[in-house]
């Protein structure tokens, strides 16, 4: 037994080491890759709604608007780019977490050595970048459908965008403490979704505290660099820095909201329970 097992350690000698952050986070995008690879039906259909959606949005708003819908229809693509990716941010966490809850596999989560926080947020960044790819699929379908043209610089769009939803993601870890605690509360949660069409409107307003909310200079920044043609190098510094600390702001507050969230449903004894 004891040669076997040395036998085990030296062809495989990490095999006695704890696994760190770096296996964790490889473990969950795997996951999330297999899910997304054997359930192909449901992410072709979110593709398909979110489509399907635009497309009520663009014909029906041309019947209505005529020729002022295409005078702005680039940042009507802009935006709904940008509420896709938000949207999927937000959920990514508290309906993941929810499901959790419902399935009664939560317990599994908490009883991790590296703790209940970070593998919840490392799956919501996993599905974060499966969101990525989906919404670049709906954005060149957009743009075929509609024949427009947008400067589509990689480097500057992920960055701002990425900036932009971890604010929302900072959002939806909070809310995974709130249904940690309150259980069901999942009407009142996705009531905030339809709150992200207002903060991607925001720089439309042109109110200087506005860009201290979730998305809100992220979506002026994401407009100018993908109608404008504005790369990321070209930025003022305290646009990208107001951008910067929103995202990690935002972040922080809902990772302490979380925290504070699943303490007190282990104190009233509620943790598991549905």
């Amino acid at each position: 037994m004891t040669d076997g097992r040395a036998n085990l350690t030296a062809t495989h000698p990490d095999a006695s080491r704890p696994a760190g952050y770096a296996q964790l986070a490889k473990a969950v995008l795997y996951r999330e890759y297999l899910v997304f690879v054997r359930y192909p039906a449901n992410a072709i259909g979110g593709i398909v709604i979110s489509v399907f959606f635009f497309g009520l949005l663009f014909y029906g708003g041309r019947m209505l608007a005529g020729r002022a819908l295409t005078d702005s229809i680039e940042g009507i693509i802009v935006g709904y780019f940008l509420w896709t990716l938000s949207v999927g941010a937000y959920s990514s966490i508290s309906n993941d977490i929810g499901s959790e809850v419902q399935w009664g596999t939560l317990e599994r989560h908490v009883m991790t050595p590296f703790g209940f926080a970070p593998v919840a947020f490392l799956k919501g960044v996993a599905k974060v970048v499966r969101t990525f790819i989906t919404s670049a699929v709906v954005l060149a379908v957009m743009l075929l459908v509609t024949g427009t043209t947008l400067q589509l610089n990689v480097l500057t769009v992920v960055v701002i965008a990425g900036l932009s939803i971890a604010s929302v993601l900072g959002l939806g870890f909070a809310a995974g403490g709130v249904t940690v605690l309150y259980k069901r509360v999942g009407n009142w949660l996705n009531l905030l979704q339809f709150g992200f069409i207002v903060l991607i409107s925001a720089p439309a307003f042109d109110v200087g505290w506005l860009r201290f909310l979730p998305l809100a200079q992220g979506s002026a920044l994401l407009q100018r660099a993908m109608i404008d043609g504005t790369r990321l190098w070209e930025f003022p510094i305290p646009d990208l820095a107001i951008l910067a600390g929103v995202a990690v702001g935002y972040v922080l507050l809902g990772y302490l909201v979380f925290q504070y969230a699943t303490r007190r449903a282990r104190r009233l004894g509620v943790l598991g329970d549905y």
